[in-house]
């Protein structure tokens, strides 16, 4: 369980976020990730809240190069905590530039087309 404290504005927030053992792999392996990679500068921060999980969600889908609309929707989920964040997510990737669907079979198939990194 990760706990994050603190205030939003004049409201007090305390917020417990419960991570079973994947998530936390998941969490360690995209830590690993950028630590072999190195930075060569820091990161710039978000221009808002928003920003932050869409290039996670963008990193996600280039990284596997292609997945199933129902497989990036259940990892949009788990990234965000909720279906319509990840949901919303989803809609944003479909019309990115930087992502191709493909409406064959049963289910869509996204792929990664933008820069590879």
């Amino acid at each position: 369980m990760l706990r994050i404290r603190g205030t939003v504005g004049d409201w007090p927030v305390d917020l417990s976020i419960e991570m079973d053992e994947g998530d936390w792999a998941q969490l360690g392996a995209q830590l690993q990730v950028a630590k072999s990679e190195g930075v060569a500068a820091p990161v710039a921060k978000p221009a808002n809240q928003d920003d932050a999980p869409w290039q996670i969600a963008k990193e996600l889908l280039r990284k596997a190069g292609q997945l199933s609309g129902p497989d990036l929707l259940e990892q949009l989920e788990g990234l965000t905590g909720s279906a319509s964040a990840g949901k919303r997510l989803l809609v944003r990737l479909r019309h990115s530039a930087e992502v191709k669907v493909l409406s064959g079979g049963d289910t869509p198939l996204y792929s990664w087309v933008g820069p590879e990194a």
